[in-house]
């Protein structure tokens, strides 16, 4: 039995009418997402996998395999994209488990081709998923990887999807994290400047940036601050010039094993949705408690905020 059998969920589901800066927001990931080019190498997908493993189950592979345990699991990813994420975090173990994706963009349809290619079983489903109509208390693991700050309501997609899950069920999510005070200014004035560009403008557009941030990488010069500078949010230490820039003025990707392609298509991710709220983790905790969540995981990263919690 399917996952969308167990749920008894239709899987023509319409999706809703929602917000301007939601629908935009959308069709930003649909275009994305459909440049399969853009993340599908061997080396974007070791550097996803090796991010995901880091984060969720801090370096150990086993405590995956431990929240699986214990009979088939219905495995809920909300916000799956092409199922880009859930693929290479949860891997073959979805061939015993029961897995869903959702999303609101025409995304489903490419992380439906890409099960299909390596003849993974699962479910795709177009939905928003702040308003998914499943019933409560029915999924074991709602796996949610930078997608809840890219609805109109990080809190409310949250505190929402909760309530899914069965008692002892985990929330697994990503969100990211508020930065420097310079870098979420240009990080906003840039999302604005593309707002009445289209997708493919806004693609072309933000190439400059994606060749600064490589040049700025092939430099490999170390800066170092003797104080910080609390009103700036800049820290004191030594830091690669590159990584300075990224996480105090403005991003632009760089990692020497990406491609060109790869690179931009991770700033595009970042800078063109217009629905992209950042965070604090005590903003997270407490919403955290009010959906009856105990946190059992919490990895804070410069880039974003990392969870595993599970349902009282």
């Amino acid at each position: 039995m399917s996952a969308l059998q167990r749920l008894g969920f239709d899987p023509i589901a319409a999706v809703s009418s929602v917000s301007v800066a939601q629908r935009q927001t959308d069709e930003a990931f649909g275009f994305k997402w459909a440049k399969r080019d853009t993340y599908e190498s061997e080396a974007a997908k070791a550097n996803m996998r090796r991010w995901l493993i880091e984060r969720y189950c801090d370096n150990d592979p086993a405590r995956l395999s431990q929240w699986l345990a214990g009979g088939r699991k219905i495995i809920l990813d909300t916000g799956c994209g092409a199922g880009f994420s859930g693929l290479l975090f949860f891997g073959d173990a979805l061939r015993e488990h029961d897995y869903l994706g959702v999303d609101i963009s025409s995304s489903v349809d490419v992380a439906r081709d890409r099960f299909k290619e390596i003849h993974m079983p699962g479910d795709f489903v177009r939905a928003d998923i702040s308003r998914l109509d499943i019933p409560d208390s029915s999924v074991d693991i709602i796996f949610s990887e930078g997608v809840l700050d890219h609805t109109d309501s990080t809190e409310g997609a949250l505190k929402h999807l909760a309530r899914k899950l069965v008692p002892g069920g985990r929330f697994l999510f990503y969100v990211y994290r508020k930065k420097a005070r310079i870098r979420e200014f240009t990080d906003d004035a840039i999302r604005e400047a593309l707002q009445p560009l289209t997708d493919e403008e806004a693609w072309e557009a933000l190439k400059p940036l994606t060749r600064l941030g490589i040049v700025l990488g092939e430099l490999g010069r170390d800066i170092e601050l003797p104080d910080p500078i609390p009103f700036l949010g800049i820290e004191a230490g030594k830091l690669d010039l590159q990584r300075f820039f990224y996480w105090n003025i403005c991003k632009a990707y760089y990692r020497p094993e990406l491609t060109f392609e790869e690179m931009h298509h991770i700033n595009f991710d970042w800078f063109r949705p217009l629905n992209c709220q950042r965070h604090t983790p005590e903003e997270i905790a407490v919403w955290c408690t009010d959906a009856e969540l105990d946190i059992e995981h919490m990895n804070i990263q410069e880039a974003g905020i990392t969870v595993v919690a599970r349902r009282k």
